[in-house]
């Protein structure tokens, strides 16, 4: 008799949800607490929310025995990262009505707000909805929010390609009603009128899914760091349709040998005319043959390592009676972003702001927010989010670009986009703590501080121009792409992090682990030998990735 696999928790609930209503429900209408009911949190992920709670008072509520401050992070589902106006305007009055205020740019070209109470949630979904925004399958063992090259200058083509991102993100929702019925008090239906779901099905998804589409020379989506990459190829003014990568991620967990992040495999050009149903087929494949005993090991990069590239391949053009071609002719040449002013093939203005860590907020007399606002009020500009985590006021006609252009200058958005250091240009954190329940160590809170001690050490050697790309993140997840920059910096504990060198500038290569439970004076010391022999030994315009990665410290 064969044996039978143990359920986990998560496949359970997910099976036994009723198309991801679970108990939400009911847990909303619970006031003796501001949690909700266990099962209900899974569920709540596919709604595009997490709940959190305040870490740095779990001691202090914890010695009154008070139940601990929780509250909800709510995820818009943006495909491409571009909005309009009267939607910025939205998202600033709900940030400031229903969160903690501060509107967060994440690593995939949307933005997330934190803080939000439970009896604050079905306002704040029936506000974004009433601007047509939501967040279904922001998070979850679905596909995420699908992410393209971001700015318009980029390319020509870059409204064709972009179009892709909205288009996969529609064909891969689920089908489920259960969104509309909960937040949104839409009339529940009867079991038998539920829509089919021939993709997800009852049991969706092993676990999260990630697809980014790119323009070369741009690489700004980070794409091979993705369970699907589509890479635009245009010839001649045309696009032709995309190489398709497959099997990237890169989140680890400290201590497992078993883990790993890995670069997509570029398995080959499909046709723009059937890309979708490529892409759909892919996802189908890593829901049938994707490990659910062991969330550790249910990412794609896994399924292909242990059915082998070209099994996985193969069952693709069989599901989709289509054959990959031959990979055609592609190079990226950045990463970062083009920032401050761009002007695209048809003439519009387009301005990239840093936004440093993604924070969107007034603090320290830098009123960013308040000048986004009033850029949102001339209905002049739309709003693209990269997975930089800055943001792109876009789509300017030449007749509009001295209007925003002085909105710039007067609220200091101009003057500190162009004086911000490369390196801080090029960094990224995650959120961490005080609300993320995985961290270990600090991020979006840290790394600023610890930039204003490089920065020196930079300039020591003579690279203060050096555009060298680096990330932090409080775990071992990866949601600040760690492993793929030239410094990465991973959180072990509270102050430590190991730290990770080596990658390409590009985005083809990851680090590997340098050194393991650094302290600041240790990661700076470090840093400040590196940049010493960088110096000194570098071939021409060397990157600091390659240098490292060409002397041979890493093992």
């Amino acid at each position: 008799m064969a044996e039978t696999k143990k359920e986990t928790l998560a496949e359970k609930v997910k099976r036994l949800s009723r198309g991801l209503r679970g108990t939400l429900a009911d847990s909303l209408k619970d006031e003796h607490t501001g949690s909700l009911r266990s099962d209900d949190q899974l569920l709540l992920k596919f709604h595009g929310m997490y709940q959190q709670d305040d870490r740095d008072r779990r001691d202090e509520r914890a010695l009154k025995k008070l139940e601990r401050l929780y509250s909800f992070m709510i995820r818009l589902r943006i495909p491409g990262g571009m909005i309009g106006p009267v939607h910025w305007e939205a998202l600033h009055n709900v940030a400031g009505e229903n969160s903690t205020g501060t509107i967060k740019i994440t690593t995939r070209q949307t933005v997330q707000l934190h803080g939000i109470l439970k009896s604050k949630i079905k306002p704040t979904i029936k506000a974004f909805d009433s601007v047509f925004l939501d967040s279904i399958a922001a998070c979850g063992d679905v596909n995420r929010n699908v992410t393209c090259t971001s700015n318009p200058a980029a390319s020509p083509l870059h409204k064709e390609v972009f179009g892709y991102a909205g288009e996969i993100s529609r064909s891969l929702l689920p089908k489920t009603r259960a969104y509309y019925e909960i937040w949104l008090d839409e009339n529940l239906i009867a079991e038998k009128e539920e829509p089919e779901d021939p993709l997800y099905k009852d049991v969706y998804l092993p676990r999260k899914f990630k697809i980014a589409i790119a323009i070369p020379p741009y690489n700004d989506v980070d794409l091979f760091t993705n369970d699907i990459g589509l890479i635009a190829i245009i010839e001649n003014g045309q696009l032709l349709g995309f190489n398709v990568a497959v099997g990237g991620g890169l989140g680890t967990t400290h201590g497992n040998p078993d883990t790993y992040p890995r670069v997509g495999t570029v398995f080959g050009f499909i046709p723009k005319k059937d890309i979708l149903k490529v892409v759909y087929e892919i996802v189908t494949v890593q829901r049938d043959f994707g490990n659910r005993e062991d969330r550790k090991l249910s990412r794609l990069k896994y399924t292909l390592d242990r059915l082998g590239v070209e099994f996985y391949k193969r069952e693709v053009e069989k599901r989709a009676g289509i054959s990959f071609e031959p990979t055609k002719d592609f190079q990226f040449t950045q990463r970062s972003d083009d920032f401050g002013w761009k002007q695209d093939a048809a003439g519009n203005w387009h301005y990239t702001v840093f936004v440093e860590n993604g924070r969107v907020c007034d603090e320290h007399g830098y009123n960013l927010k308040t000048a986004l606002l009033e850029v949102s009020k001339t209905r002049r500009a739309t709003f693209r989010f990269t997975c930089n985590q800055n943001l792109i006021l876009s789509d300017i006609f030449p007749k509009d670009k001295d209007l925003i252009e002085s909105i710039l200058v007067k609220f200091g958005v101009h003057r500190k986009t162009a004086e911000v250091s490369p390196i801080r240009k090029n960094s990224i954190a995650c959120v961490a703590l005080n609300t993320c329940s995985l961290a270990l160590a600090e991020a979006q809170r840290y790394l600023p501080s610890l930039i204003d001690k490089i920065e020196p050490i930079l300039s020591k050697h003579g690279l203060a121009s050096e555009p060298i790309s680096i990330r932090m993140t409080g775990c071992p997840n990866g949601c600040a792409r760690p492993y793929i920059s030239e410094i990465g910096l991973v959180g072990t504990s509270y102050g430590k992090y190991n730290l990770h060198l080596g990658a390409d500038a590009e985005g083809y290569r990851l680090n590997k682990k340098y050194k393991e439970d650094l302290d600041e004076s240790a990661i700076l010391q470090e840093l400040d030998g590196l940049f010493g022999k960088y110096s000194k030994e570098r071939n021409g315009k060397e990157s600091f990735g390659d240098y490292i990665n060409r002397i041979g410290i890493l093992n």
